[in-house]
């Protein structure tokens, strides 16, 4: 340890560390713009500059390393002045643009430049001719604004070790580039985003700003976590994937989505939209990597962590065995409440269990999911229908959860909806999924362009009809489905009219015929209601002996329930709770928003035991670690292009042997192949381990005082 003393603070500090970090640490204020706490020290500012007695001159306080006995000072008028003139140096060249800069409020030279409260008047200025490039995904390149800190280097080079960037010339510029100025893919640029996380004046700067967006920055940062409704750590069970650790990274997605096997399979996947590879190539295979470390948990490390409350006494009804529900009671029995669950049909797991087809998701899997979360203790009542929630209050149950999905299909008022022959989405799966069989014909038309759609389309198919045929109002472009599910429908042979309206279906007592016209444009009013401009002249009748309405869902939930309802049978809730209308009843899932999807369900169902457990007494707070925290190593290195490998497909059955039968037709991406998509990921998380530098303005006042 050595003594030095700053300002006339004696400070204990390690030997032959460095003095600005000494200071800075003990909150005495130097003032920097190269210095990066995460890097090596270049000096290259001048701001730091101090006087120590006994020496002739000034020196970088960030290059010298404290000595016993040393006396330091951080202020007079020489270092002022030196300070004053080294700002004057690097605003001369500096756009004169403050108040309209991207970055203004979150740079750290314009910080500085108040602190010194110098300005370029003294200096003549001129431009260094760059032009701002925004050439590479993610990020600008604006070279005007360079002060040659050298942070973007350095992190480049020591925190990643990617090494791209580099010190080029032109002319008589000095500026930061990559070799021979290839684009960043072609430099095999691992789009970490660490040069934008320490430039300190926007120089390289993200081109999705936080700035002005209403998110926070680790939002903007990671928008695939941002982006799933559960908040599932997305970049860090990638990461345990691609190192082998496939039951830390289950444990991870159970953290937040304890249903790992099923979402692998069947989630809708916002996250994917989201992410950053994408705008490089293509994103990642987010689901996939999922579910592919969810088949591969053998340890089960999560089992027997988590929450473990003592019982508290209190009585908890959920009415509705889908996922919300499911999850719901599974934190509420943890959170040490008694939870019984009620559901109408045979099994638990709503659509999981009688919507989504089993070449999607194979039943075995919905069972494994459904009896992990009911070890917590529930107590399942199956067969069960409740029409009153009221009631259940009355019978000693303390609080009420709704989450009786949406379970009725919706028939268009067109004429023919009540032919023979004219089916509802809902009832359709149903029947298929229980093995009875649906009343279908040979050739069939299906009504609506969402993933239920092309469910019913592609059982139609399996089941052997001859010819299957989908219309939706939407254009091809802005069909509600997921994009794999149409290109596979149409591999499967099922013909697509996008841009369709459905005027009538012909017939007398069944129906033989589905007419339709193409739509010119549509949008909604005020109310909701479509308006539709049809192309004159043409009319398109499709011989059908079945017509299958999938064109939405509604609860099948009544005014006998005494709660209030919304739009579709929905169940009124408060604005920012999933409060009803009725004293200690809760609602939660579709039957609240409607039909989404089930990584929603799952985080509405957090939520309602998040609020249930505050009803009763407790904290709500439901969070869980099932995987050991560890840091994640920043050094990352080269991998060569990058930018350019391709998103890894899964194995998909032939689409003549998969129409045939119910078999599973998705197998996922295999063990050789899913550490090379792993590998695309571009770790953004990576840059929450960059802790800024302080500011001025983050020290006291006493503290500057002090300092000057």
């Amino acid at each position: 340890m050595a003594v030095i003393t700053i300002d006339g603070i004696r400070l204990n500090v390690e030997n032959n560390r460095n003095v600005l970090d000494c200071a800075l640490e003990a909150g005495v204020y130097i003032p920097h713009l190269c210095h990066h706490p995460a890097l090596s020290e270049l000096g290259s500012c001048r701001m730091c500059i101090v006087e120590v007695e006994g020496r002739d001159g000034v020196e970088t306080s960030c290059t010298m390393k404290a000595k016993d006995g040393m006396v330091i000072h951080t202020k007079s008028e020489r270092l002022t002045k030196l300070r004053t003139l080294a700002m004057e140096l690097l605003l001369s060249a500096h756009p004169e643009d403050c108040s309209t800069c991207p970055v203004y409020g979150d740079c750290e030279l314009q910080t500085l430049m108040q602190y010194i409260g110098a300005s370029g008047g003294r200096v003549k200025m001129r431009s260094k001719g760059f032009k701002s490039d925004d050439r590479n995904p993610l990020f600008i390149h604006d070279m005007n604004r360079c002060i040659l800190c050298g942070r973007c280097v350095r992190a480049c080079d020591e925190l990643r070790g990617v090494k791209v960037l580099r010190y080029n010339k032109k002319d008589m510029e000095t500026y930061v580039g990559t070799i021979h100025d290839k684009l960043l893919a072609d430099a095999d640029c691992r789009f970490c985003g660490a040069c934008a996380q320490v430039c300190p004046t926007g120089t390289i700067r993200d081109k999705v700003s936080f700035i002005g967006s209403g998110k926070t920055r680790e939002d903007v940062m990671i928008p695939c976590k941002a982006a799933c409704p559960a908040g599932t750590d997305v970049p860090r069970y990638v990461r345990l994937t691609k190192e082998g650790k496939y039951s830390e990274a289950t444990a991870v997605v159970r953290e937040k989505a304890p249903m790992p096997k099923v979402l692998g399979y069947i989630c809708n996947h916002v996250c994917e939209l989201d992410c950053k590879r994408g705008q490089v190539n293509s994103p990642i295979s987010i689901r996939n990597i999922k579910r592919f470390a969810a088949e591969h948990d053998v340890e089960k490390i999560w089992e027997g962590k988590g929450i473990s409350a003592p019982s508290t006494g209190k009585r908890v009804c959920v009415v509705g065995g889908g996922p919300a529900g499911l999850i719901a009671a599974h934190y509420l029995r943890k959170k040490g409440h008694e939870v019984v669950l009620k559901e109408a049909l045979e099994k638990t797991g709503g659509m999981l269990q009688y919507g989504i087809p089993s070449y999607r998701l194979p039943r075995e899997i919905v069972d494994e999911e459904v009896d992990i979360l009911m070890k917590a203790g529930v107590t399942v009542e199956t067969g069960v229908r409740i029409e009153n929630p009221e009631r259940l209050l009355g019978e000693g149950f303390d609080a009420v959860l709704m989450a009786t999905g949406t379970h009725s299909g919706v028939r268009l008022p067109i004429e023919g909806n009540c032919l023979e022959g004219v089916l509802l989405n809902i009832d359709f799966l149903r029947n298929v999924s229980m093995g009875i069989d649906p009343g279908m014909g040979e050739k069939v038309v299906v009504l609506g362009g969402g993933n239920v759609a092309f469910d019913c389309a592609r059982s139609a198919k399996r089941l052997g009809a001859r010819e299957v045929h989908l219309a939706c109002l939407e254009a091809e472009n802005a069909m509600p489905a997921d994009k794999e599910e149409i290109e596979q429908a149409l591999e499967e042979g099922i013909f697509v009219h996008p841009g369709r309206t459905f005027e009538k279906i012909t017939g007398e007592e069944h129906c033989s015929g589905m007419l339709l016209m193409e739509v010119e444009s549509f949008s909604f009013d005020a109310n909701r209601n479509a308006v539709i401009r049809k192309v004159d002249g043409s009319e398109q009748l499709i011989e059908a002996d079945t017509v299958i309405f999938a064109v939405g869902q509604r609860s099948a939930i009544t005014e006998e329930s005494g709660l209030k309802l919304g739009r579709g049978n929905s169940i009124l809730v408060g604005e920012n709770s999933l409060k009803t209308d009725k004293e200690g009843i809760f609602a939660a899932g579709d039957v609240v928003y409607g039909t989404a999807s089930v990584i929603r369900a799952i985080a509405s169902g957090r939520k309602a035991a998040a609020e249930i457990d505050v009803y009763l007494g407790g904290d709500g707070d439901i969070n869980e670690i099932l995987a050991p925290v560890e840091k994640p190593n920043p050094h990352i290195g080269v991998i060569e292009k990058f930018g350019y490998l391709e998103r890894i497909q899964p194995d998909l059955a032939l689409p003549g042997e998969r129409a045939e039968n119910f078999g599973l037709m998705d197998f996922g991406i295999c063990e050789k192949k899913i550490g090379c998509e792993t590998e695309r990921c571009l770790q953004c998380d990576l840059r929450l381990q960059i802790q800024g530098p302080k500011l001025w303005g983050d020290y006291s006042s006493q503290t500057i005082k002090e300092a000057e």
